[in-house]
């Protein structure tokens, strides 16, 4: 039984404000253009006097290394990515190889434009709190030049207040390293090349020489042998070897130092597909039936054309498995998992058409077929489109699920509605009015005029809301759910 209904809930907003730091500055590769102007960058770097070059790499390393955990490393790596070009009968002293590597590389400030678009989950370790308290992990969108979105962390505690404590931020960002072989099912691989309406008999060919678990370098051992001694037009088998590559690009494992912080982490753009960001990521903590917990997001991929669902998985945020999300049901942005499967299959909320509330189920977290609308725009605040905003929340009387709504001036506010705890496709009840609309002092920013969040969580019975303002950066809102219970009204 809901409790009996009042009037619109009250929303506590706290004093806390998320705000992007432009001196936390990640060391990315710096590809300057054309291949030919990589041999003369090289060359130029050679043929300095080693005095010279001796000068300049202290001059490098009193300006960045203080910048930078390991900036050694960093030009280290960015030297093998150039490596081909070295002439390949020179011998390069250490000096030179460390210029050459720090000749491509630049710094990239991931949080200079906008902080935004949050969600919260406890923390994997709930160990030495004091009663009433949780530790959290909070992810958030992070935009820096050209638009460019990564997945950053904040951590901290709740205590039973509800007062947030966040934990000191680094003054170092790391991107992880990435496991450079990683394992790929073939079913699925073959299922995702169907349905991309790639699969032909180039790949068929290719896919009967590998194992069930292959590997992305066995893969290419095949594309070379094929390449080698030619079976189809070279042309399909060419086009066809760029769309096997692009799909194991897009599933990766990306691993961080376990010592470091997790405000040091940060989740930056690495296949092609998402070269121009990585967007609102939603996480969930999702409880298995055989009581295992993982930690799941969806985030939207973009390539600066098209996007592309993608999954991430991790158990203790230092190692995080990325898939494609696939299926005829996997489409648009916005989809967020159930914290756990409901009646033997998982459950995901999403918005195929960019318009309305849809839900689906699958027996496989990986493929999704079928979707089925669960709710339209209804009220003037959400005639343009309505969407999620993070995963649901179970309670006694059902899920709460958080909505964005659409309005006039592309106004977005927040609502909610509650669905059935057996039946999620049921809507049970919902408010009439938005549970957060933003006010003068959350209009202003990069895309003004909007309040949005990617997930919240419930604790100490009330609804904690990381909320994004206006596309720029981030703050916290609270409501009892016992109160937003009552002023949600039953749907018929």
């Amino acid at each position: 039984m809901l409790p009996k209904k009042q009037q619109n809930p009250k929303v506590i907003r706290k004093a806390n404000k998320i705000m992007g730091d432009s001196s936390r500055v990640i060391a990315r590769f710096h590809h300057p253009g054309e291949r030919p102007r990589i041999a003369r960058i090289i060359q130029r770097v050679l043929n300095l006097p080693d005095t010279t070059a001796e000068k300049l790499l202290a001059r490098i390393m009193a300006d960045f290394s203080g910048r930078h955990d390991d900036i050694g490393h960093i030009f280290e790596r960015h030297l093998n990515e150039v490596k081909e070009h070295l002439p390949g009968n020179a011998t390069v002293s250490d000096v030179k190889k460390a210029l050459i590597g720090a000749y491509f590389t630049k710094e990239y400030s991931i949080e200079s434009a906008a902080l935004f678009n949050p969600s919260i989950v406890p923390h994997p370790d709930q160990r030495h709190l004091k009663k009433g308290s949780l530790r959290f992990i909070m992810s958030l969108r992070a935009t820096g030049e050209g638009h460019i979105s990564s997945i950053v962390f904040r951590s901290g505690v709740l205590d039973h207040r509800n007062t947030f404590l966040f934990d000191p931020i680094s003054d170092f960002v790391e991107t992880p390293d990435l496991q450079p072989d990683p394992i790929y099912k073939r079913n699925p691989f073959r299922r995702k090349l169907k349905e991309m309406g790639a699969g032909n008999e180039v790949t068929d060919s290719i896919l009967a020489r590998l194992p069930e678990d292959f590997t992305y370098n066995e893969m290419i051992e095949k594309i070379v042998l094929l390449r080698a001694k030619p079976k189809f037009s070279i042309t399909i088998q060419e086009r066809t070897f760029e769309i096997l590559c692009w799909l194991a690009d897009s599933n990766y494992e990306v691993s961080f130092h376990a010592d470091h912080r997790i405000s040091e982490r940060v989740i930056f753009p690495v296949s092609k597909n998402e070269s121009r960001g990585i967007e609102d990521a939603r996480f969930v903590q999702f409880y298995d039936d055989n009581g295992e917990i993982d930690y799941y997001a969806t985030y939207t991929a973009y390539n600066g054309v098209t996007i592309l669902p993608q999954l991430i998985k991790t158990k203790d945020f230092i190692t995080f498995n990325i898939v494609t999300l696939n299926g005829k049901a996997v489409q648009n942005k916005g989809m967020a998992l159930f914290p756990r499967k409901i009646n033997g299959r998982f459950a995901m909320l999403s918005r195929q058409d960019g318009e309305n509330n849809h839900i689906m189920s699958s027996d496989n977290i990986h493929f999704w077929q079928k979707s089925k609308i669960i709710q339209e725009p209804e009220h003037p605040w959400e005639f343009i489109q309505i969407g999620n905003c993070g995963s649901p929340l179970e309670t006694n009387e059902g899920w709460i699920v958080l909505t964005h709504g659409v309005g006039p001036m592309r106004q977005y506010c927040i609502g909610a509605i509650l669905l059935d705890l057996e039946d999620p496709t049921k809507i049970i009840a919902r408010l009439n009015e938005p549970l957060l609309a933003p006010h003068e002092k959350e209009r202003e920013g990069y895309v003004p005029n909007v309040v949005y969040s990617c997930g919240a969580i419930i604790h100490n019975n009330e609804l904690v809301i990381p909320y994004a303002m206006s596309d720029i950066n981030s703050g916290i809102a609270t409501v009892t759910v016992k109160e937003l219970l009552s002023c949600m009204h039953g749907v018929a």
